[in-house]
């Protein structure tokens, strides 16, 4: 998302497409796109950096939202059987694929029953267009009844040091259910790296509608970053790198997507890959506290 969407940055295509083919070449297989991020300029650009590449990457991407008026937040739904049959051809042209490996219900809408928006991506499935299918934000309960109909094959919601709630709930029913758990930001939209020391102010950046990156509350959730850095010291590691470790400690079902553009912090990050925390470590990151505001307005 943050090579085409929703993020501010000078990255090029070259670099973009520079950094995923470096993710394969270090073994990452795991791409996670959607129709929304551009839109569609997100799967066009993974379309082309996997041109010659195919069948190297595990490709996810998503349906169910669309742009406001404006063309950009706050986002719409629209997860009408209509819209999805449609969205999924759209998809595979741009993804210049036959086949997806992964489509994810982005977010489920309240204006259409469950069933039927599963239901469709279900009839993607048995028409070979699909391989397995996915869900974004979803509660237990609409996971199971989506499951009673098509096998849920992940959960896609988000999971760091900066939002634990998944744990008391999401993470425990995948590892029950044989479902994988995607966790999105986390890096905490990158404030757990320690490097926003401000307030994000820029309006193609989306972080600036969100409470926890004002001025006031960047620096009231300080002391989150300086524990996660405490950690990292004694491991001669980056706070990227021990916030994206303690994901991975969750369960072996848990697959943090750290998104990048830069090359440096791509290799920083798959190397937090073979960290391992010890359990007084984790502890100490599990105490840290809870950050002030809500993460969405």
């Amino acid at each position: 998302m943050p090579m085409s969407w929703a993020y501010t940055g000078d990255a090029t295509e070259a670099e973009s497409i520079a950094v995923i083919h470096r993710a394969l070449d270090l073994g990452v297989t795991l791409l996670d796109t959607s129709d929304v991020y551009g839109p569609y300029a997100n799967e066009e650009l993974i379309g082309r950096a996997l041109d010659g590449r195919p069948s190297e990457a595990v490709i996810a991407t998503k349906t169910g939202l669309v742009v406001g008026p404006n063309g950009f937040y706050p986002l719409e739904n629209d997860a009408s059987p209509e819209h999805i049959r449609a969205a999924v051809d759209g998809s595979l042209r741009r993804l210049r694929t036959d086949v997806i490996d992964l489509y994810q219900l982005h977010r489920i809408d309240p204006a259409v029953p469950l069933e039927e928006s599963w239901g469709a991506m279900a009839e993607a499935v048995a028409q070979g267009k699909v391989r397995a299918l996915g869900m974004s934000e979803a509660s237990i309960d609409e996971m199971a009844r989506a499951n009673a109909i098509h096998p849920v094959a992940t959960v896609q919601s988000e999971l760091s040091i900066w939002f634990r709630d998944r744990l008391d709930d999401v993470v425990p029913w995948c590892a029950s259910n044989d479902v994988a758990f995607i966790a999105f930001s986390p890096l905490g939209r990158g404030y757990l790296t320690g490097s926003i020391t401000g307030a994000v102010t820029d309006e193609r950046d989306f972080r600036s509608m969100l409470p926890r990156y004002s001025q006031a509350q960047v620096q009231a959730n300080r002391g989150i970053v300086e524990g996660i850095r405490t950690v990292a010291e004694r491991y001669a590691a980056t706070p990227a790198q021990i916030a994206i470790a303690w994901v991975l400690a969750k369960g072996q079902h848990v697959i943090p997507i750290p998104g990048t553009k830069r090359l440096r912090y791509l290799e920083e990050n798959v190397a937090a890959a073979h960290l391992r925390l010890s359990d007084t470590d984790l502890d100490a990151l599990d105490a840290l506290p809870e950050p002030e505001a809500s993460r969405y307005p």
